[in-house]
């Protein structure tokens, strides 16, 4: 973990936001940035890196029920400007269940006050899943030292064999942005089936800091 902080900050050089959301099921951390590498001239390159790490805890774990769940995600893409913001990406991520290499298209359009990312990836291994992740963040002026923030964030798995689940996961964040602070009220809702889906809420608030 170490190894992979050093590099963000040596060569990506990215804000690194955390979030610590306090739901009244779940608590959760979640440190999530995209980043251009840089150029010789110091100048954003092709080459766009994205990075989530997110760990969970819920409050009725036991030793061997409901036990903590982690992610970790590396996304590097190629972003030529005659694609108008659509590239090709290769995903790898580390699962609770496992590691997933992943690859396909990605859009993204990235300004100052807000976000449009979103990409359509598939696993390379066997009976692999469809991705779906998409990524809404708006944090425009409400004075010279406030901004609102506003975040909706989906992530859906689509299976490709009748004996795998369906997952569907939305965020909603709500609240207000003092320079590197942000903070206000979450939603974190799942769907976990195929014919009979289970679902969960949880909501609370959250905290996020950009360092």
């Amino acid at each position: 973990m170490l190894l992979v902080l050093s590099f963000q900050f040596s060569i990506v050089k990215a804000q690194i936001p955390v979030e610590v959301f306090g739901g009244d099921k779940k608590a959760t951390v979640d440190i999530m940035f995209f980043k251009f590498f840089k150029n010789k001239e110091g100048h954003n390159s092709k080459f766009l890196f994205f990075n989530r790490n997110r760990a969970s805890i819920d409050y009725e774990m036991t030793t061997t029920t409901s036990l903590p769940q982690f992610g970790f995600t590396e996304a590097f893409s190629y972003n030529h400007e005659k694609l108008k913001g659509f590239a090709p990406v290769a995903v790898v991520q580390v699962l609770t269940r496992g590691v997933l290499p992943k690859a396909g298209i990605q859009f993204a359009k990235i300004k100052h006050n807000f976000v449009v990312f979103t990409w359509l990836v598939c696993e390379t291994l066997a009976e692999p899943d469809l991705d779906y992740f998409l990524l809404l963040r708006y944090t425009p002026k409400l004075t010279d030292k406030l901004n609102l923030f506003t975040q909706a964030e989906s992530v859906n798995a689509f299976p490709t064999v009748m004996q795998n689940q369906f997952s569907f996961t939305q965020r909603f964040r709500l609240g207000l942005q003092i320079k590197e602070f942000q903070f206000g009220a979450g939603l974190d809702m799942s769907q976990l089936g195929r014919n009979d889906f289970t679902k969960t809420e949880n909501f609370g608030g959250f905290l996020r800091y950009e360092f």
